[in-house]
């Protein structure tokens, strides 16, 4: 009873933790402003499907792809194991659902196998993360921590994966000798091939298989909690996220919407001029960007593959969209602190323009949409980089020489080019 007890109070305390990271994150997203991404429910649920649960985007890089797959399905799957260690944690029984007979045993044959397959595709991608030298590794915003977090949660699942397999190869040990309370239950194809290396002492055993049980369930449960604080958050967010995403044509940019009905009243005085106050054109700080940016910014997966694909980048310029949602994410981590803090938002003197993405960054996009036709989650750092450009040139009247020449010519000759409209078509005209 002392162990069952044990046992409910930390599934508790995480549960608990949990819930209470995952309301702040939802509470930080909220800061955005609103935005429909709740119609065509039948295209946004297949997009969610193909995307996020099929995986379709990674597979333009097939070696990683079916490594990251047979992580996602083994340890989505492995996991389900997880129903039955808290039923026998709770209630103090032994493998559970014994009682399935040879479907238990396909089961515990089948977490075997996607068990080994995680470890070894995790061992993979340490290697080719710290000593694989490949680009989208690499940038200056891969700081210590974020290498850091890609590492810790990659070792993370090797010993929880490791911990799994050494349990199960003292139980069936166990079962061999047929000690007490250990029934004979399950197929074990890889774990009998770690029997070898464990002792034949029954209590030494039963010590190896308790360790390891614990192990792995307040490993699950830390995992849980530390999800909220990693980019591994991405493996809950995928799913949403694809969900609302932008259904509209990559290429096809939304106006600003008081800026158009402006617009319209100057062309059609019949029409009322627009009521309400705007409150700021384009982008400055978090708050005003929508929440589906923001959810962007808590799902990128820090992979790199949009930094990678990005020309800007690819030529050596400061531009990195990757840098641009992990910059967004921690602006946000810093505006929800400062609001739970002293209660509501406050002007703490900074803002996501300037003081975490610069003004180089943002004009060296070609809006080209590599971005986001590479994201593996349909992240779109592009919406934020137009936003602090609307910004910069709309509220501050702020542009780079080239930009502001292209803007007077298009006042003055109605085209980017300085040249009379009279002149347009003398190119086509022979000497």
């Amino acid at each position: 009873m002392v162990s069952q007890f044990i046992f409910l109070g930390i599934l508790t305390i995480a549960l608990v933790l949990f819930g209470r990271n995952a309301k702040k994150i939802y509470n930080n997203i909220k800061l955005g402003k609103p935005t429909n991404r709740t119609d065509r429910k039948s295209e946004r649920l297949k997009q969610m499907l193909l995307v996020a649960f099929g995986q379709k985007k990674m597979f333009k890089r097939p070696f990683p792809a079916i490594l990251h797959a047979l992580v996602y399905v083994g340890f989505c799957i492995i996991n389900i194991e997880m129903l039955e260690i808290v039923i026998d944690g709770l209630f103090g029984t032994h493998r559970a659902f014994a009682f399935l007979g040879s479907f238990y045993s396909f089961l515990i044959y089948s977490f075997e196998w996607l068990a080994l397959g995680v470890l070894l595709s995790c061992a993979v991608f340490l290697i080719r993360r710290n000593l694989g030298h490949i680009y989208r590794f690499q940038g200056r915003e891969l700081t210590k921590w974020p290498k850091t977090d890609a590492n810790l949660i990659l070792i993370a699942e090797i010993l929880l994966m490791s911990a799994f397999l050494t349990m199960n190869a003292a139980d069936y040990k166990l079962q061999q000798i047929g000690a007490e309370h250990y029934i004979q239950a399950g197929a074990f194809p890889v774990s009998q091939y770690l029997t070898a290396l464990l002792t034949d002492t029954q209590a030494s055993l039963i010590f190896v298989e308790r360790f390891c049980w614990w192990f792995h369930i307040i490993g699950v449960l830390a995992f849980l909690n530390y999800l909220p604080l990693s980019k591994h958050l991405h493996i809950m967010l995928a799913f949403p996220n694809t969900y609302f995403s932008n259904l509209e044509p990559k290429g096809k940019f939304k106006n600003i919407d008081s800026v158009t009905a402006e617009v319209k009243a100057m062309l059609d005085p019949s029409l009322p001029p627009p009521s309400g106050e705007v409150a700021r054109f384009g982008v400055k700080d978090v708050q005003d960007l929508t929440w589906k940016n923001l959810l962007d910014a808590y799902t990128c997966t820090e992979c790199g593959r949009c930094t990678a694909a990005c020309p800007a980048n690819i030529t050596g310029k400061l531009l990195s969209p990757r840098k641009i949602m992990m910059d967004t994410r921690d602006r946000l981590e810093e505006v929800g602190n400062n609001r739970d803090k002293a209660g509501n938002i406050q002007d703490d003197g900074k803002s996501l323009i300037d003081n975490y993405i610069t003004r180089e960054e943002i004009w060296a996009c070609t809006s080209c949409n590599a971005c986001v036709e590479q994201c593996p989650v349909n992240i779109d750092p592009l919406q934020i980089i137009m936003g602090l450009r609307q910004y910069a040139v709309m509220e501050e009247s702020q542009a780079p020489a080239s930009i502001n020449a292209m803007f007077s010519n298009m006042e003055n000759n109605g085209a980017p080019w300085k040249y009379a409209q009279a002149d347009r078509a003398n190119w086509a005209n022979p000497e």
